[in-house]
């Protein structure tokens, strides 16, 4: 039996990140959908039922946070994978990323490759049918979470061995220092 195409959905307020996002992720195959704010993230989530979820944080009305949350919180959504893109590098930005459900966060300015090799391994246990993070008994880490920023910079829960790069050129961080 044929393997199923892996289905992201990619959400942004601003149309040249999203863009830049889809088009990296259809290059290497992957089915992609995509969602201009938290809440029609929310309801395409419903419709498409993606693999992953790629969520701007800082997005006007339902900010990413809250829309990491509310997938989680939904049956019909709980099992996708969250990657959260932000500006935001603060240790405290990157804990909130992990407490509203995320399974990676990258950072803006992000090079294309990072985000895909992101959603390439969440999509990977997805499709195995592994357990979103969510799911974790209270206290444990999953083993493939990626290193804990603890000396203050950005990075957080990165899903590839990379650092958090920042070779995109400054016009495709798409919001100012907010993310």
């Amino acid at each position: 039996m044929p393997e199923r195409t892996p289905r992201v959905l990619v959400v942004d307020d601003e149309a040249v990140i999203r863009q830049l996002i889809v088009i990296n992720l259809e290059l290497e195959g992957f089915e992609v959908h995509q969602a201009v704010d938290g809440l029609d993230a929310i309801g395409k989530a419903r419709e498409v039922d993606p693999d992953v979820v790629t969520l701007d944080v800082m997005m006007p009305g339902l900010d990413g946070w809250a829309t990491a949350q509310r997938l989680r919180s939904d049956p019909a959504t709980s099992r996708a994978r969250i990657v959260l893109i932000s500006a935001r590098t603060r240790p405290a930005d990157v804990e909130r990323g992990q407490d509203s459900g995320a399974d990676a966060y990258v950072t803006k300015p992000f090079d294309p490759d990072e985000v895909v090799q992101a959603v390439r391994r969440l999509a990977a246990e997805a499709t195995a049918g592994e357990r979103p993070v969510a799911d974790a008994p209270a206290g444990d880490e999953p083993a493939d979470a990626g290193p804990l920023a603890d000396d203050g910079t950005a990075g957080g829960r990165l899903t590839s061995d990379a650092p958090a790069a920042s070779a995109a050129p400054p016009a495709a961080d798409g919001h100012a220092a907010d993310g």
